[in-house]
């Protein structure tokens, strides 16, 4: 019987597993680092442990965020919306908002992402949501 069910203090988190793959060498390096640093995070949010985890072994390994969010959601990080990064939520609204038959249709892991999301009570349309910035000129200008 495992002692550990990879919930999260009690929450709507699921953390991830190991790999199972023991080649799989770029994938146990994120997630050693990702579960060694999640226990020294100084705040009690674990949205923001896992956010802050998740910047930290991308800042120490020098990739990207929405890589290292990536690799832990095919691992089985199952979290809200708050807990990924902006980059990587981008990419996940533009994957989802794709035709069924379209080239580069979601996997397994984001499918099961969606769902959890869909069951913890997220936005559905948070992808719709989005601010873009954009370049306003005033109606009086100097000359």
């Amino acid at each position: 019987m495992k002692s550990n069910d990879n919930n999260f203090e009690g929450t709507n988190i699921v953390l991830p597993f190991p790999p199972t793959d023991m080649k799989a060498e770029f994938e146990m390096e994120i997630y050693a680092r990702f579960m060694r640093h999640l226990r020294t995070v100084p705040t009690s949010r674990p949205e923001i442990r896992i956010l802050a985890a998740t910047q930290f072994v991308a800042d120490m390994m020098d990739i990207q965020d929405a890589v290292v969010a990536k690799t832990l959601v095919d691992l089985g990080l199952r979290a809200p919306r708050m807990a990924f990064p902006e980059s990587y939520l981008e990419s996940v609204d533009n994957i989802m908002m794709r035709d069924i038959h379209e080239v580069g249709l979601t996997s397994a892991a984001l499918k099961d992402l969606q769902h959890h999301w869909q069951s913890i009570g997220e936005d559905k349309f948070a992808a719709f949501k989005r601010c873009y910035p954009t370049l306003a000129e005033g109606m009086f200008t100097r000359v």
